[in-house]
């Protein structure tokens, strides 16, 4: 079994001189940054459309086929011809360790109505059209409405949009779905898979719920319920499937978002994998997750047609929280890939996140995009016997300064086929670096890094890389 390791890190996290990550020339670098350190893995977050309204969460989105125009690069556009030179040095700036949604999102809507202006429909166009037929026509529709109501869905009284708006929204779906072909074109060359990560929910005021509600319940929201870290639960806000609905069309709508992600990556990873199995509820209108209750789905049915639509079955389950042994049971058997995180490992003496409880078939993580990075989790997440548990396991003592280094060697030395550490941990940041904070609104999803890593960490990687045999060849 070959064994690989990779980098999580979000596009919008890359450095840029637009306010944001972007799929241009940091991108490329950073695909080689990965080859030469020897590393076949680059996971992203997902990639669909965010909003200020959402808190720019990608796990609170507008579409889950769409991708974001916010990760256009204004570099290729000028390149192509589709922006002057003139826009692209005007909006031009220092990459900082911040986005900054509010003027990122106005950078790219000037530079994307330039661009928009300077097109001219061809044949690879149309063909775009024509593959992405069974969302693009719903989600561009449904995105000029919205501008045009300024409200969600079930509030509008304008219901038929300007043609012209429609075009200018499939339009940016083109360029962003190019941009990122040619990406990923790139990175396979390179000898780099990417693993992309699918929400489990839409959000209410979305495409997918607008137009498909039959398959939703609109009268409860999903969440999760309290637990030793949320005393309240998790109110997501999301809408839930209606499983018996999704049942009776054979899940064909859940089959057609599969399949649409796996053009987009190579690996995937199944973000609130227990919500295939059973799913919390929350009544509407509730202020916290107390008041929910669980209710199954028919994931031996689901899980069957996916392995035999997808037979390389190349997904990693988020099988994180609150796990039953059902869940286990049914990911083992249909042979979905186990997510273990190390930051989990030494609250409890025998946990699952162990590195002796791995097995194979397992992805192991350092932390994830709702952890805080290693340095500031050791001091602020470990009591003092939790440190003293950790030292033992380790056999040395550990401070802030060298536990992220050593815990991303324990990670490699795991027999997990997968080895995935997040930027924050490799380059040995602190909370500041924190992508994801459950629970909170603001302030999330902010972390940028303001150039790429440096060449003593490749060498480190690489080094980590051939000592535990997970090179990218």
């Amino acid at each position: 079994m070959h064994r690989w390791a990779g980098v999580l890190l979000h596009i919008s996290s890359l450095p840029s001189p637009f306010c944001v990550g972007d799929l241009g020339r940091s991108a490329y670098l950073f695909v080689d940054f990965l080859s030469n350190s020897g590393q076949g893995l680059w996971q992203v977050l997902p990639l669909n459309p965010t909003f200020e309204e959402f808190g720019n969460s990608p796990y609170f989105s507008t579409s889950l086929f769409a991708g974001n125009p916010l990760f256009v690069s204004p570099e290729i556009l000028e390149e192509e011809g589709l922006i002057s030179k003139e826009t692209l040095d005007k909006v031009k700036e220092k990459p900082t360790q911040r986005v900054d949604y509010s003027k990122a999102y106005f950078v790219k809507d000037l530079i994307l109505e330039e661009a928009f202006r300077n097109f001219s429909e061809d044949r690879d166009f149309w063909q775009f059209e024509e593959e992405n037929v069974h969302w693009l026509e719903d989600y561009a529709v449904f995105s000029a409405l919205k501008k045009k109501n300024r409200s969600s869905w079930d509030r509008w009284t304008e219901l038929k949009p300007d043609p012209l708006d429609v075009k200018r929204e499939k339009f940016r779906q083109y360029v962003f779905y190019r941009q990122w072909f040619r990406l990923k074109s790139y990175a396979n060359e390179k000898g780099v898979r990417i693993i992309g990560d699918i929400p489990i929910y839409p959000a209410f005021d979305s495409a997918d719920v607008w137009k498909n509600q039959r398959l939703f319940r609109l009268d409860v929201c999903a969440g999760v319920p309290p637990d030793y870290f949320s005393p309240e639960g998790q109110l997501w806000g999301n809408p839930v499937y209606n499983w018996q609905a999704l049942r009776e069309e054979n899940f064909e709508w859940l089959v057609k978002r599969i399949e649409h992600s796996l053009k987009l990556y190579d690996l995937l990873r199944i973000d609130h994998f227990r919500g295939f199995v059973s799913y919390y509820v929350v009544p509407k209108g509730r202020q916290n997750a107390k008041e929910g209750w669980w209710e199954r789905a028919y994931p031996e049915e689901f899980f069957s047609l996916l392995k035999d639509r997808f037979p390389e079955f190349p997904f990693i389950a988020e099988d994180l929280g609150t796990i039953d042994r059902e869940v286990e049971e049914l990911r083992d058997r249909f042979g979905f890939v186990s997510t273990r995180v190390l930051a989990f490992a030494f609250f409890e003496p025998n946990s699952t996140h162990l590195p002796h409880n791995h097995n194979q078939n397992c992805a192991v993580y350092t932390t994830t995009h709702d952890n805080m990075p290693l340095k500031d989790w050791f001091v602020e997440e470990l009591n003092p016997a939790h440190r003293e548990r950790l030292e033992k396991y380790l056999g040395k003592s550990l401070d802030r300064e060298n536990v992220s280094k050593e815990l991303i060697r324990l990670a490699y030395m795991s027999v997990a086929k997968y080895c995935v550490i997040p930027m924050q941990d490799l380059l040995n940041l602190g909370k500041e670096s924190r992508m994801n904070t459950p629970g909170t609104a603001k302030g999330n999803w902010e972390w940028r890094m303001d150039q790429l890593p440096p060449a003593e960490l490749s060498l480190w990687l690489l080094e980590l890389s051939e000592i535990y045999q997970r090179l990218n060849t």
